[in-house]
């Protein structure tokens, strides 16, 4: 059993920040790739940022320099720090993780998992 836990979210003022928190837990035996999406209402969901086991990271367009990802492979836990916050940045963010789980070779497979999500509000 996997678990992909956010924290973070919450009702911030435009221009203001936020930092999202994501920990996978349960019988875990190596994380590929883990990742931040966002569907806000009416909309798809959509890729924000995403960060590979080796370091290496890519933003979606609209971040511009605004939101920071990162990651702590011994805690199996990822971040996404957001400065400057627009109104349209609000939305559910969604922790994604590529991950083999299984501590026994026999029982070892590699899936995409999704946490709860967690609401992200802008507004003044």
């Amino acid at each position: 059993q996997v678990q992909l836990v956010e924290s973070g979210g919450g009702l911030v003022q435009p221009g203001g920040s936020l930092t999202l928190s994501c920990a996978a837990s349960g019988r875990i035996f190596s994380i590929n790739a883990m990742g931040w999406y966002r569907q806000a209402p009416g909309k798809q969901r959509e890729l924000v940022a995403g960060i590979t086991s080796g370091g290496s990271i890519d933003y979606a367009d609209f971040v511009s320099g605004r939101f920071t990802i990162s990651r702590d492979n011994a805690k199996n836990t990822v971040y996404l720090q957001m400065n400057s916050l627009k109104p349209e940045d609000t939305a559910v963010y969604y922790c994604n993780a590529d991950l083999t789980a299984g501590l026994l070779i026999v029982a070892r497979k590699r899936g995409t998992y999704w946490g709860q999500g967690t609401q992200v509000t802008v507004s003044s």
